[in-house]
């Protein structure tokens, strides 16, 4: 039976009530602090900051880390690995990678940034990031050899050391202070402190209403130009807020009236509107663009059982998908490419039937076969991020067309975020399906795709997938020589992954977003929305 289950919330009249108090409120309280601190940007951005001392994938804790941390090393537009805090040599034996902070580094709490913060950082990155782990898997020592040099050995060479520590996208290895950085993985950070362009405003954080950034005053910019992640980031502006708008109307109508400078995900269906005022610009900053995908716990029934994971996998169909999530092929693409499309490991093996849509029927089959008794399929569905509210809504009706009994249970995605890391039963709290979108820069090649790792619980992403087999071959993948090899190697990862259902790949999209022209330098990126370097006019 499809039934969803509805958490308590107020009623409809009290809701809108509280809406719109809360939205005068804001408005009157955003004019107010705009005009005693200088220039203010305010913005909506694709999800509430509820979270943000987790050490997790979701992409607005990487949004919030962008703000307040820095890296060592950062991606240009040009997708070269870049110094940022750190330059950096090699040996010739491509053994020994030294890398040595430039001066005027300072934590926000004024002490300055060194060599064993950096170090701490990466290793606390390491336990819980893919590609870190994989880089930590080939280290022989990580130290700090003084105060500003850090060395890294390798057991044996090792071609995505840069690549790894200056990666774009979640997991980023923010730097912290040491103390910070002991913090267990798994549990929150006590202090939100970087080194990076912006303060958070700890005083001020109302998760559900608004975050606080502050311009760091202390903040030595490289002198590069900006490019993406890398480059010099100069703050031109005194103070950012990220307002919480649930409401998507609520917040073009913001953004129309001048209550908001930025939108980071405008629905696609109210962009004619929005395109249509003169006032604001819209355009797409992120060029590579999300694959959106569905992930299943693997701990429980029924999805411990790879049948029944391989007739959810073969009821989906990716324009269905995307027609609903997005509307417009303008920008959606259909695309079973595990590295995604585009990029020189691009491939369709083991996804025909789902980019193609024709699998209902081996579907059906393969649910009669599996024994599967009727259990309820838990799905999360998240009412407030427009980019999350279609997958599980259409997932759900394959799925039951399949012959699955759903249990769609409206919440909100920060819940999602929070309630996806547990490993308890269902009856517990637990939960059997999420969607979620990846940037490409997390998807591109077997190392950086956290996603279809199979470390299962010994640091495997949520679900937990446990496959031995694709972890060896993601070992061959970082031993090999040539991209004809790796190509080889990545093409078998992935007829894995969907052979054994690591994910469902639901297609590919780019999500444009919109400002008023009273923001200039926008900066494009390939992953967060990029905050310094942006001025405003009064």
């Amino acid at each position: 039976m499809f039934h969803i289950t509805r958490w308590k919330r107020p009623t409809v009249a009290s809701a809108l009530s509280a809406l719109a108090l809360s939205v005068a409120l804001t408005s009157q309280l955003v004019t107010s602090q705009a005009m005693a601190a200088g220039k203010t940007i305010t913005a909506v951005m694709h999800a509430d900051l509820r979270t943000p001392g987790m050490q997790t994938t979701a992409y607005i804790v990487r949004d919030f880390g962008y703000m307040i941390y820095d890296t060592l090393l950062a991606q240009d537009s040009s997708f070269k690995i870049q110094p940022q805090m750190a330059e950096y040599k090699i040996s010739d034996d491509k053994l020994t990678y030294t890398f040595t902070l430039r001066d005027g580094l300072k934590f926000h709490d004024g002490t300055p940034v060194t060599a064993e913060d950096c170090v701490a950082s990466l290793k606390r990155w390491g336990k819980a990031d893919g590609m870190g782990q994989k880089l930590m898997d080939f280290t022989a020592s990580l130290e700090a050899t003084d105060a500003k040099t850090i060395t890294l050995k390798l057991k044996e060479p090792y071609s995505l050391v840069l690549e790894s520590i200056g990666k774009p996208s979640s997991l980023v290895p923010f730097m912290m202070p040491k103390r910070l950085a002991e913090t267990p993985a798994g549990t929150p950070i006590p202090e939100l402190i970087g080194s990076g362009p912006f303060k958070f405003v700890q005083a001020e954080f109302q998760p559900g209403v608004k975050a606080v950034f502050l311009k760091n005053t202390d903040y030595v910019p490289r002198k590069e130009p900006p490019s993406w992640t890398a480059g010099g980031k100069v703050v031109k502006v005194d103070r950012v807020e990220w307002i919480t708008m649930a409401d998507a109307q609520t917040a073009v109508n913001a953004l129309q009236s001048g209550d908001i400078d930025f939108m980071e995900i405008p629905s696609f269906d109210i962009l004619p509107v929005l395109a249509a005022n003169k006032d604001i610009k819209i355009d797409t900053l992120d060029k590579v663009g999300f694959q959106t995908v569905g992930r299943m716990n693997f701990l429980f029934p029924p999805f411990d059982n790879v049948k029944v994971r391989r007739a959810a996998f073969m009821a989906m169909n990716q324009k269905d998908v995307l027609d609903a999530l997005i509307g417009n092929p303008e920008y959606y693409k259909l695309c079973g490419a595990a590295f995604v499309c585009g990029t020189p490991l691009e491939t369709d093996v083991g996804s025909e039937a789902v980019v193609k849509g024709n699998g209902m029927a081996e579907a059906k089959k393969l649910l009669a076969e599996s024994g599967y008794d009727g259990t309820p399929v838990v799905i999360m569905a998240p009412g407030d991020v427009v980019t999350l509210k279609a997958q599980p809504i259409v997932a759900a009706q394959l799925m039951k067309e399949a012959g699955f009994k759903i249990d769609l249970q409206a919440t909100d995605w920060g819940t999602v975020v929070s309630r996806r890391a547990s490993q308890k039963p269902i009856k517990e709290g637990g939960w059997n399906m999420f969607f979620t979108n990846w940037n490409g820069a997390d998807l591109s090649n077997p190392i950086v795709n956290f996603a279809i790792g199979g470390k299962g619980k010994n640091g495997g992403w949520f679900g937990w997938a446990d496959d031995p087999k694709i972890e060896s071959l993601k070992n061959d993948f970082a031993r090999a020589t040539t991209p004809e090899e790796a190509k080889k190697i990545a093409t078998e990862i992935q007829k894995e992954a969907y052979e054994q259902v690591i994910y469902i790949p639901l297609g590919q999209y780019t999500q444009p977003s919109a400002w008023r022209k009273s923001l200039t330098g926008v900066l494009d990126g390939p992953a967060t929305p990029i905050f310094w370097n942006i001025d405003k006019s009064e």
